[in-house]
């Protein structure tokens, strides 16, 4: 909770707004805000009380974000696959952004979800071919990084495609991060910042992930062709407001004095079967003379092998639950790994909660473990034990949170 709490949208924006407040509009010009992503509404409300003069506010979220906004236009798409509402909240803020005069002061207040939520595909691509381009992303095990900067080079928005609409009116963003290492590039595929890298890259990559020939024909077509833009890179004002790394000091606070407690890594990205193991790993190299909790916060990556239902962390609390049954430690312990956005994949829980007799309800229900992981159906088997870690959406997103808990078993 606390973790959460930390990452809070409209209190990270309003101290934020102490050091950085909105800049002046010049005479007879107007405040443009635009939030985008699942804070949207959160960031965008807070923004509104910081505003003054003329100004015109717009936010597009994820259906599940039922805030409204006063004096504000507030879209909802699809997250995290793109679909027509999306396509349309792109075009109204390209509309937006392209009504800009110098004048004019445009606001960006981005949070993770931006990607999909808005997806202005580029001339050829469809938005159809855009949602297929984004499932073939989260099937495929490539971290965020990749992953947005293959969405960068089919969009008109992402990539520095807010400050090129904009022009020659300045932008300002205030940016939550979802993204380990706060890289702001990758933070909704970068509107507001320069792009990752170039289409040459992103076509070697799907080569070599072997993911090139599942993409739709329009994607692959456009990173054929010599896309190359000598147009002068533009530059924005970006200030980062909240991160995985400082909500996972805020748990860290939090723990109890019980516990010896410490932040082992804010970097745990990757394969979710590598992560479990890292987890485990810490574990071991742990004292078990005393109650102990381990935090871990991060991004990890799920390589779809099966058709089963589930999210990064829901296998990786089940992968931990697997590992840990294996052990003949005579420790009690407990394990979360959950989404601060609330959601786990296409599932209605956060991630999972699991301990020591989850791998034993799991087989009573007459599971195999070792099948379910095969089939990616973690939801499926932490549903039958009931350590599924199911929250509403949280209004905030900084990536995900982990946290062992364990004390000798007197």
């Amino acid at each position: 909770m606390q973790a959460v709490e930390a990452a809070d949208p409209a209190r990270a924006l309003r101290n934020q707004l102490v050091a950085h407040p909105f800049p002046q509009i010049g005479s007879g010009g107007r405040t443009i805000l635009i939030a985008i992503g699942k804070a949207a509404p959160a960031m965008l409300a807070e923004a509104l009380k910081h505003v003054h003069g003329p100004h015109v506010a717009l936010a597009v979220t994820h259906y599940e974000n039922t805030m409204d906004v006063r004096e504000a236009t507030v879209l909802r798409a699809a997250h995290p696959v793109p679909d027509e509402n999306g396509l349309n909240a792109g075009r109204q803020v390209i509309d937006l952004l392209s009504n800009a005069r110098a004048s004019d002061q445009v606001i960006a207040l981005i949070s993770g979800g931006g990607s999909a939520l808005v997806p202005a595909p580029v001339a050829g691509v469809t938005i159809q071919d855009k949602a297929a381009l984004n499932q073939i992303l989260l099937g495929s095990g490539l971290d965020v990084n990749k992953v947005n900067l293959i969405r960068q080079q089919v969009s008109q928005l992402k990539g520095g495609g807010f400050l090129r609409h904009a022009a020659p009116a300045p932008v300002t963003a205030y940016i939550l991060s979802d993204v380990i290492g706060d890289d702001l590039r990758a933070v909704a595929s970068g509107p507001t910042v320069s792009p990752i890298g170039t289409p040459a890259e992103v076509r070697a990559i799907c080569i070599e992930t072997n993911i090139w020939q599942n993409l739709p024909v329009s994607v692959r077509e456009h990173f054929d062709r010599d896309v190359s833009d000598d147009t002068p890179i533009l530059t924005g004002t970006n200030y980062l407001i909240g991160s995985n790394r400082q909500s996972l000091s805020a748990a860290l606070s939090a723990v109890s004095d019980e516990f010896d407690a410490a932040i082992v890594s804010d970097q745990l990205v990757g394969d979710v079967e590598a992560a479990a193991n890292t987890i485990v790993q810490a574990f071991e190299q742990s004292p078990k003379t005393q109650p102990c909790a381990l935090l871990f916060g991060g991004e990890t990556t799920v390589q779809i092998r099966g058709s089963g239902l589930g999210g990064r962390n829901q296998e990786l609390a089940l992968r931990v639950a697997q590992l840990m049954d294996q052990r003949n430690d005579q420790v009690d312990w407990v394990f979360l790994s959950g989404g601060t956005d609330g959601r786990d994949g296409p599932t209605q829980a956060a991630g999972g909660l699991v301990d020591n007799g989850t791998i034993k309800s799991i087989s009573k229900a007459g599971l195999n473990v070792n099948d379910m992981l095969a089939n990616n159906d973690s939801f499926h088997a932490l549903q039958a034990a009931d350590h599924l870690l199911t929250t509403q959406a949280t209004g905030t997103n900084v990536a995900d949170i982990q946290c062992l808990l364990f004390r000798p078993n007197t």
